[in-house]
């Protein structure tokens, strides 16, 4: 007879390590497969970006670099907000912890390859479409509704990051710089997932839907008159 073994504490610690590991690994080969489509549709987005916005960029690589670099600082800043402003949101906050370390991990990258092209990193300008965007939702409200706007303001900067990083890995002539962005993509795609989950988390599912839905073609208004400059959102 072999006497069976018991689960420790330190084995029950393993499995639960190994199913996070495994949900994490499927969430991640779902939002890779969903950029592999149509990234408007699959992300929600009601116009795509004008494809002649990538011929911009092409001739203005350091610009968008910049532009770039600043989009991920202000990711990190968004994360640290949602932290100081929501702190007993003990999920959140942990998620928005990896967040910041993670978008100022990108800025790194970012500036590195501005670095190697043998520039620096220039002034930060006014994003018109981030600007405008913000301005859908009124403000005032209760603490949740204005949580519920940030939580899907950045869910759609993130989803509209994703759908432009996606026409560069694919357009841009300079590989290691497709290849850079095609990798970011995904990324950007797993952020918007997490803060439209939150949103739907922290509010009534179908009112926080239907701002969504609202939202999304507000923002088809807003791309309407953009594509039309050297930026991530420009």
């Amino acid at each position: 007879h072999t006497p069976q073994k018991k689960n420790t504490p330190n084995s029950k610690k393993k499995i639960h390590y190994w199913m996070y590991c495994v949900a994490v690994l499927i969430s991640r080969y779902k939002t890779k497969k969903m950029c592999q489509k149509n990234p408007s549709t699959m992300l929600g987005l009601k116009l795509p970006t004008d494809p002649r916005w990538v011929n911009i960029v092409a001739k203005n690589i350091d610009e968008i670099l910049t532009d770039h670099a600043y989009c991920e600082q202000k990711a990190a800043s968004t994360a640290i907000s949602l932290i100081i402003g929501y702190p007993e949101y003990t999920d959140l906050v942990a998620e928005m912890t990896l967040l910041a370390q993670e978008e100022m991990s990108h800025f790194k990258m970012v500036h590195d390859r501005i670095v190697e092209r043998g520039g620096h990193l220039g002034r930060e300008r006014k994003d018109a479409y981030v600007n405008t965007l913000m301005k859908f939702f009124p403000k005032g409200g209760s603490r949740n509704d204005q949580l519920i706007h940030r939580l899907l303001y950045a869910a759609l900067i993130e989803a509209r990051s994703c759908e432009r990083f996606r026409l560069l890995s694919e357009e841009l002539e300079d590989k290691k710089l497709a290849d850079f962005y095609r990798k970011l993509m995904i990324s950007e795609a797993n952020h918007y997932t997490m803060f439209l989950k939150f949103a739907r988390q922290y509010g009534v599912r179908s009112v926080v839907d239907q701002k969504w839905q609202d939202l999304l073609e507000f923002e088809a208004k807003i791309m309407k008159d953009l594509s039309k400059s050297e930026q991530i959102h420009g």
